[in-house]
């Protein structure tokens, strides 16, 4: 009942601050600080839950031979779903080419000298630089920066060092898996100002933009929405349904965090409640928060797909045709510098601009983008979301650590009994309460 009603608030906040975000815009953009209130409490929750979800987890599995052979078929579902995300980020380009005929007219100076900025300070980081950054020099730093992967990667050597000290460190366990409970506790408490944060931060971005922005980047809008809909009800369809679990279900299960990283645009904002909610809907511990935190680095479904599209958009604008050869090279070159700069505000722009700078290709589709980046952002946020949370569902499964039991039981929440008075005799009537998807006609033969 809580669940549901606090999904209903969030939903009230949605439209409640679009209208106000539409109808009243200088009041609109006064309500940026409720949003940013919000996502500081989610900020502070993230470090301190990541770290005892993540030791406790590993430590408490025991099997530490077991963590390499997750991590490889992790990294291996990572690249078949942002391979998949990109060539149908490429085919929707290429099939609706949102760039061709568009009209430059709306682009502005500032515009143009702010992507010209991005382009000059994107970080063109190699292989090695990559593979570097991955290990903390200070977790508390990590900390302080949010920079998820890191702490994942202290928070595994931390656990192996608790295996490795056996029944000694046993008090410590004891006392971060204490920690893990209150960070789900705490979650629950920050949760409940969900609602003020969504308005404050719909609000905010429709009084930005104004929805008259939306008829005249209308094109790159529907496309990159249609490819959005089309990966989640194609790819993650076929993923859910070699695991044997509906998408329907999955959406059904994370449609509180999907809906705050939505309206927030933020991946962080939604994390701490959608590892609960995979733990509870039969992915293990040690999977949930290994998988979940390592995705929303290396498993950026929707920042993928839309950096294809973009890159194609920014092409079409100034009439460059690519041969296939050349776009691939471009494509593989966006996935790699996409990796492990996650947390970089307006990241996506910042690599498209750094990738078409470097091959020499104008910059002017990042300046066109900019007008609409937040609006943009709202779907390829969500889709990251949705893609890590399947990604753990996946991964648990693959490793026969997924509990379909507990599935069933999160499933039954969503459906209401219906009492139904069986008369026998004439004169005696039973309430019987069942739930109302089981309620057919083999109920009334009992």
């Amino acid at each position: 009942m809580k669940t549901s009603r606090l999904t209903l608030y969030i939903f009230l906040s949605l439209v409640l601050g679009t209208i106000v975000g539409w109808k009243f815009p200088e009041i609109g953009n006064k309500m940026h600080p409720l949003a940013q209130i919000f996502l500081n409490m989610i900020k502070m929750i993230i470090a301190p839950l990541l770290f005892s979800v993540v030791v406790t987890g590993i430590a408490a599995h025991g099997n530490v031979k077991s963590l390499g052979k997750l991590g490889v078929k992790t990294f291996v579902y990572f690249a078949c779903a942002t391979s998949f995300a990109l060539i149908i980020g490429l085919s929707v380009g290429l099939i609706f080419k949102p760039g061709a005929g568009f009209s430059t007219d709306i682009i502005s100076t500032n515009m143009l000298d702010t992507a010209a900025n991005m382009a000059a300070h994107s970080p063109h980081e190699s292989l090695s630089e990559i593979f570097i950054n991955i290990f903390p020099s200070s977790i508390i730093k990590s900390m302080g920066d949010g920079n998820l992967l890191q702490i994942v990667v202290f928070s595994i050597f931390f656990a192996l060092a608790i295996c490795a000290a056996g029944e000694k460190a046993k008090p410590v366990l004891n006392c971060v898996s204490s920690l893990s409970e209150i960070m789900f506790k705490f979650t629950q408490l920050v949760m409940n100002f969900a609602p003020i944060g969504v308005f404050g931060a719909i609000s905010y971005t429709i009084a930005e933009s104004g929805m008259g922005i939306m008829i005249n980047y209308a094109k790159i809008i529907g496309s990159l929405y249609l490819a959005l809909i089309l990966f989640l009800f194609v790819i993650l369809n076929i993923a859910c349904k070699i695991v044997g679990v509906s998408v329907f279900s999955v959406l059904r299960a994370i449609r509180e965090p999907a809906m705050l990283a939505f309206t927030t645009s933020t991946s962080e904002a939604a994390l701490p409640q959608a590892m609960k909610i995979m733990e509870s809907f039969g992915a293990s511990k040690n999977i949930v928060g290994f998988v979940m935190p390592t995705g929303y680095t290396f498993n950026l479904d929707g920042s993928t797909l839309y950096l294809a599209l973009a890159m194609l958009f920014s092409l079409q604008i100034v009439g460059i045709e690519l041969a296939p050869t050349q776009l691939l090279f471009i494509m593989g070159t966006l996935m790699l510098t996409s990796k492990g700069i996650a947390g970089v505000p307006r990241v996506a722009l910042v690599i498209l601009a750094g990738t078409l700078s470097g091959f020499g290709y104008p910059i002017i589709g990042v300046a066109i983008l900019l007008g609409i980046d937040q609006i943009l952002d709202m779907g390829r946020t969500t889709v990251n979301l949705i893609g890590n949370c399947l990604a753990t569902i996946v991964i648990a499964k693959w490793e026969n650590e997924f509990n379909y039991s507990k599935t069933e039981e999160f499933n039954k929440q969503f459906i209401k009994p219906v009492k139904i008075n069986y008369t026998v005799n004439n004169k005696i009537q039973i309430p019987i309460e069942e739930h109302s998807e089981y309620h057919t006609s083999n109920m009334i033969e009992k």
